[in-house]
């Protein structure tokens, strides 16, 4: 990061951190109208916006400002499709701009970090409103009816949503349906179905302080941005491809330091994602319901869980934990959406969404190998080692140290930008992996997903069964991610029923 745009960016979240807690004690719900937290909330976003990217915010605003036009003009059948188009290809043109003409390789706090959040929850909403407005309950997955927006938002509804000042800076994404919720103070109604099914009665829970939460995340952060400003400048992915540690470095050396020199990458994101999901709990926003011991559960727009993401011992595992909300969303307005080729196409438009490095797409079409390789392992091997309990450990232990070289291996260029050093760190390695993986899928059976066949077949005959079971599980963790994408044709299994409109 460029120092400068680095400090603006920190000045300006511990802004909004104040500024959340602000909100939530003398703007509550309670004590005053939901116009006035929607006006209030985009104010802040935009005065923070101009204040960390300059007269460059005034992009953030054209695009939600032509994205609702579009909305309004071409009508809820197609809406969704010229706004997926319109908000990628302006984010696409700005990050060429950046990229092409201004500082490239340089990972800066650029203004297309925000129109990439910004960009997630046009498309998202537009399918959301396509699905409530147009679509027939009956052709819905149980996740999209529970997601289904039923009225066109107002413009202020709009840009309190694309520009509050909680997730402007580095979101996290979240859905429509829930951030009106919260801000209209619902967060906490339980509802309760009568006996014609229909949900009739509501009642108020007591509602839950965050700030044993914000308090834990806020110490992840410290943490996160301690390790990053002591021990990640000395350990640089680029030495992987230092022409002396290449020519002198041992194969264990190698394997070592790469894996180290990812995991040292990590803290950045961890700082980033867990400080704006502080910020949306200090406002009130995350709250998820009660676990099974009765503790209240803030990570309902959480962007990641690290135990799970060091503790991984499969690809799927990895990909379910890290950057949670763009995985979700890669799922909704993509991999369910498209007939051909999900997985490939989800990985692509991960890549035109991240940006324009070469980089990028060579890690995401690098990652459709490793995916589909791992899915065919896991499917082949993994119920070998179930019993006893000693060889299921060493099956977990050598799964881990494969799966944390194989996602090093796999986003180097993703670190890296450019094709020249990308290509050689893959070709200092012989390019084995990407060679283990064709072996994989050409030697080991592959199990056909049927994805579209039986998601069809099965969604009249089971909506009803998992919506009841939405209902019922409160505690229930819903997020599905990035590998259930490609691997699962699961809906989301369980959604906070007290989140529901």
């Amino acid at each position: 990061m460029v120092p400068g745009h680095a400090v603006n960016f920190v000045v300006c979240q511990l802004f909004a951190l104040l500024a959340a807690i602000w909100f939530r004690t003398y703007l509550h719900s309670s004590k005053t109208s939901s116009f006035i937290r929607h006006v209030v909330a985009t104010l802040l976003g935009l005065y923070l916006a101009l204040f960390c990217f300059g007269w460059y915010a005034l992009h953030f605003l054209v695009q939600s400002g032509i994205s609702y036009c579009i909305m309004i003009i071409i009508g809820v059948e197609n809406m969704h499709n010229y706004c997926f188009v319109f908000a990628l290809g302006y984010l696409t043109v700005c990050q060429v701009t950046r990229v092409y003409i201004f500082d490239y390789g340089q990972y800066s706090a650029d203004f297309s970090g925000p129109m990439m959040i910004i960009t997630q929850k046009i498309t998202s909403l537009a399918c959301e409103i396509h699905d409530g407005m147009f679509r027939k309950d009956e052709e819905l997955t149980s996740s999209q009816r529970d997601l289904a927006v039923r009225r066109m938002p107002s413009l202020l509804e709009y840009l309190s949503y694309n520009c509050n000042f909680m997730g402007i800076l580095a979101g996290p994404l979240c859905s429509y349906k829930d951030y009106i919720t919260f801000i209209e103070g619902r967060s906490y109604h339980i509802t309760q179905s009568g006996e014609n099914g229909k949900e009739e009665t509501q009642y108020e829970k007591t509602e839950p302080s965050p700030n044993t939460a914000v308090v834990q995340k806020l110490l992840v952060c410290g943490l996160s941005l301690l390790f990053h400003l002591t021990i990640c400048t000395t350990l640089p992915v680029e030495y992987n491809i230092d022409e002396h540690f290449q020519a002198t470095a041992s194969w264990p050396t190698k394997i070592i330091y790469l894996y180290i020199s990812l995991l040292a990458a990590r803290p950045k994101y961890y700082f980033a994602w867990t400080l704006a999901d502080a910020i949306n709990n200090a406002a009130g926003f995350g709250f998820r319901g009660y676990d099974e011991n009765g503790a209240a559960r803030w990570d309902l727009i959480s962007n990641l869980r690290i135990q799970q993401i060091e503790m991984s011992t499969s690809f799927k595992m990895f990909l379910d934990n890290w950057n949670i909300q763009t995985a979700l969303w890669l799922k909704r307005v993509c991999y369910e959406r498209t007939s051909f080729s999900p997985t490939i196409q989800t990985f692509i438009l991960s890549a035109i969404w991240h940006g324009v490095y070469p980089g990028y797409y060579l890690t995401f079409l690098t990652g459709v190998l490793m995916t589909l390789a791992a899915r065919a392992m896991r499917n082949n091997f993994r119920h070998y080692f179930i019993e006893p309990s000693q060889l299921k450990l060493f099956y977990d232990v050598i799964t881990w140290m494969v799966t944390q070289v194989a996602i090093s291996y796999t986003v180097v260029p993703f670190v890296l930008l450019s094709v020249k050093p990308s290509l050689t760190f893959y070709s200092s390695w012989y390019y084995c992996l990407h060679i283990l993986g064709i072996l994989v899928l050409l030697l080991l059976p592959v199990k056909k997903t049927q994805r579209r066949k039986n998601t069809h077949e099965n969604i009249q005959l089971s909506q009803s069964k998992k919506f009841d079971e939405g209902e019922n599980s409160l505690g229930r963790n819903s997020f599905s991610t990035t590998n259930n994408v490609c691997n699962q044709n699961q809906e989301i299994a369980s959604r906070h029923s007290s989140l529901k409109q």
